[in-house]
């Protein structure tokens, strides 16, 4: 599948990675690209490991299953790298990115076989900060844009915003937050 970028997902079921997952498909189809969005399902419950997917290309994309072999990895709770092997498959000039408070070099400790790019953002200080709560799903979304490259930052940043209004027409004032959380994740990347 030339010329298609893929990400992979971890988090737990609560922390918003199905849903991070959805809106890259969503704001990259709003861009002009072909998309797919997609959890992965078993028994799911709070606060258990989940998988989603992201493939996005300039071209139609004919294959329907999982990734197996990703461009990027974006892991939500790094909590995670203890019992799920993150780099599984994960393509060659391939990058993982993971929320936590500590180094890249720190991080690179605990994910197994993998020499690439590792890449981390304190997503809980972002939400946090631009917020109130954490939501480490909106700071992991732009950080997911930044190492990949998948998209101009602008164009990303126009797309969210019209999506923010759409999803929380009802809620207007959760709009400026979310943006800043996107814009702060941009600048807060480390790697």
């Amino acid at each position: 599948m030339k010329d298609v970028v893929e990400f992979r997902w971890h988090g737990r079921g609560g922390q918003g990675a199905k849903t991070a997952a959805l809106l890259l498909a969503d704001v990259a189809f709003k861009t002009g690209k072909y998309v797919q969005g997609f959890p992965e399902y078993g028994p799911e419950r709070m606060g258990a490991p989940i998988t989603a997917y992201n493939r996005i290309g300039d071209n139609e994309i004919r294959v329907h299953s999982n990734i197996y072999h990703p461009n990027f990895v974006v892991v939500v709770d790094e909590g995670l790298l203890e019992s799920v092997d993150v780099a599984k498959g994960i393509k060659d000039g391939g990058a993982v990115v993971v929320n936590s408070s500590r180094s890249p070099e720190e991080v690179r400790n605990e994910i197994r076989d993998f020499d690439g790019k590792v890449y981390t953002i304190d997503a809980k200080k972002v939400s946090v900060s631009c917020l109130g709560k954490y939501f480490p799903n909106t700071p992991m979304l732009a950080a997911a844009i930044k190492i990949s490259g998948v998209m101009e930052k602008d164009e990303f940043l126009r797309e969210m915003e019209a999506s923010f209004m759409h999803k929380f027409a009802s809620k207007p004032e959760v709009i400026e937050g979310n943006m800043n959380a996107l814009k702060m994740a941009f600048e807060e990347v480390k790697g």
